[in-house]
């Protein structure tokens, strides 16, 4: 027997939880999080803010869930064999997260929003670093069951060896990577890892 969805009840329909989820990304990049608001978010999606209210309680939860997703979608776990070529993988995914026309605005916005509301930088680092995190040590556990690293390569450092070079000569020092950046960062965190 089938079950029949209960009159009244909710039906959250993709093609507005995409026009929403839209929506968020454009206002974070052009108002950022403190400006962000649910009749803003609504107004540009082309729904009521009960449509909104159905996905998320809050504005915080909103954000955070669209960023999340977004985030962690970009966050691959390669296996090409080696950890050479797993690495200049995840750097290139890591390249195009930062780089992206929207997100280049939104995170550096939402890093400082961390620092001024550490209960928002809790939810982002448990919502969009842990899980980006769990998928990127994977890279290195292979590396360190096929030989490539020492057994007792401190993980931790690691990630935060391949994500920070990048993010540093992006955001911090708003300088252009340019040709050949990536295969040099890859080989200097391959001779820094003692791969």
């Amino acid at each position: 027997m089938s079950r029949r969805t209960p009159t009244g009840a909710a039906v959250l329909q993709p093609g507005i939880t995409k026009a929403i989820t839209e929506a968020v990304l454009d206002e974070l990049a052009e108002q950022g999080y403190a400006r962000l608001s649910m009749e803003a978010v609504a107004k540009r999606a082309g729904v009521g803010k009960s449509a909104l209210y159905r996905r998320w309680p809050s504005k915080q939860e909103m954000a955070i869930s669209v960023i999340s997703e977004f985030s962690v979608a970009r966050a691959p776990v390669p296996d090409t064999g080696s950890l050479r070529g797993d690495l200049r993988e995840t750097l290139d995914a890591l390249m195009e997260w930062l780089t992206h026309p929207r997100f280049s605005r939104i995170l550096p916005d939402l890093v400082a929003e961390m620092a001024r509301h550490p209960d928002l930088g809790e939810v982002v680092k448990t919502m969009v670093g842990a899980p980006r995190r769990e998928r990127a040590i994977v890279m290195f556990q292979r590396a360190i069951e096929r030989g490539e690293l020492p057994a007792d390569t401190d993980l931790e450092l690691a990630l935060d060896l391949f994500a920070a070079p990048i993010y540093w000569r992006l955001t911090v020092r708003a300088v252009e990577a340019g040709p050949g950046y990536l295969d040099r960062l890859t080989e200097m965190i391959l001779r820094a890892l003692g791969a």
